[in-house]
């Protein structure tokens, strides 16, 4: 199941890109986390991403992350729908991790947070009446 589904913005220059989203939002990141060369910084329902174009270039055309409930379960609905998985479940820092190329050509990460992400970003609003694009 899809929990959560990002729009993510790839930058060279964090300083530069994160004022604008912070302004446009109204809100202060909820997320943030330094993941290889990347710092990534989320606030709402944007993820930005923030390395050198070479750290990007990987990542440059795709979609998410969308935040899953069970990144196993996905993977096997995935492979059984003719995705390609293109990067294997990997742990992460906030995590597990994997890409899959989805049967229409789509590039997409897919995210299964780590339980505490999920109690602070997922379940705790929902109990409080607060949809996942508006935690703050």
């Amino acid at each position: 199941m899809i929990l959560k589904t990002y729009t993510r913005i790839l930058t060279t220059d964090l300083d530069a890109t994160l004022p604008l989203v912070r302004a446009l939002h109204g809100i202060e990141p909820h997320l943030h986390a330094k993941f290889a060369d990347w710092t990534l910084v989320g606030i709402g329902d944007v993820l930005i991403v923030a390395g050198t174009e070479e750290s990007l270039a990987p990542i440059s055309g795709s979609l998410g992350p969308w935040i899953v409930e069970d990144l196993t379960e996905v993977r096997a609905t995935l492979a059984d729908s003719g995705a390609e998985i293109v990067r294997d479940i990997e742990d992460v820092p906030t995590g597990r991790m994997m890409y899959a190329r989805n049967p229409n050509g789509v590039l997409v990460e897919y995210v299964e947070w780590n339980a505490d992400l999920l109690e602070r970003y997922i379940w705790a609003p929902l109990r409080d009446g607060i949809p996942a694009s508006q935690v703050r």
